[in-house]
């Protein structure tokens, strides 16, 4: 494919889900979900409570970009949606974030990365952590903008397992990111020059996916792709909402109440 395509041109060549049997094979969840653990990235150490996922390669894509600027947070508004752990947050810190959104509907995971930014990024001016606990934006405050979103979604369109925690991590499916870009679009949750950058792969509806974000007026580009040669396609895209006409902007215009900042932990 055309990975310098966007748009409607972008959406015409994406793949078509891999077979079932085959995405059902490639997710099958790990028997210590609900044990105790630990994972190690950039000399990091994170410990990981039951129920909480470890970030696979694909969420290191982000946590890279996000470490070095490829995805720059520098002094800007940034939404780790689906925060896990919390590595985005630390590497958003760490690169200099004005204000970091910890976005999930796990409480446990909230917390756990309001823990690891508190121990490794700390109280440091400019680099505020603001945990939310809801289902995808249903909790973060009323007029914040952001600059910047990542996802890695629980994506996947083939159900892997009865454990709830194992769906809500891997195989929700299309419609959550169908939601995702209706929330992100209605309420306007992008300041001016917003990018989001989604995490998905052939073994989720990739098309759904992209034509949702399109029919809510985002553009769409393929920012990096990754071939693992045995069918599976994981692609890196970011989204950008389209400009509005000036009619538009001023029937939605909305003032901006400020956020409630928390440094390093839960409140």
């Amino acid at each position: 494919m055309d990975s310098k395509a966007t748009g409607a041109a972008l959406l015409d060549q994406l793949p078509p889900p891999l077979p079932a049997e085959r995405i059902v094979a490639l997710n099958q969840p790990k028997a210590d979900l609900h044990t105790p653990r630990s994972y190690t990235w950039n000399g990091w150490s994170f410990d990981v409570p039951p129920g909480v996922f470890i970030p696979g390669w694909t969420s290191r894509l982000i946590h890279e970009r996000l470490l070095d600027g490829r995805i720059e947070t520098r002094f800007r508004r940034y939404a780790a949606m689906g925060a896990g752990l919390g590595v985005e947050a630390v590497a958003a810190g760490v690169r200099g974030a004005r204000e970091i959104y910890a976005l999930d509907v796990h409480p446990e995971s909230v917390a756990t990365a309001a823990r690891h930014y508190a121990r490794l990024v700390g109280e440091r001016s400019g680099a505020d952590l603001v945990p939310v606990v809801g289902d995808l934006f249903a909790g973060l405050p009323d007029g914040v903008r952001l600059d910047v979103v990542t996802f890695n979604p629980p994506a996947v369109s083939q159900q892997v397992s009865e454990d709830p925690d194992v769906v809500r991590n891997v195989c929700v499916g299309a419609p959550l990111l169908a939601r995702f870009f209706a929330q992100l679009a209605e309420r306007e949750l992008l300041a001016p020059g917003g990018e989001v950058y989604v995490i998905v792969s052939n073994t989720a509806d990739l098309r759904a996916i992209v034509g949702d974000a399109l029919a809510r007026g985002f553009t769409a580009e393929v920012d990096h792709l990754h071939d693992w040669e045995d069918g599976v396609l994981t692609f890196l895209l970011k989204f950008e909402r389209a400009p509005r006409s000036a009619s538009q902007s001023a029937q939605s215009t909305q003032a901006a109440q400020p956020a409630q900042l928390i440094r390093g932990g839960l409140a």
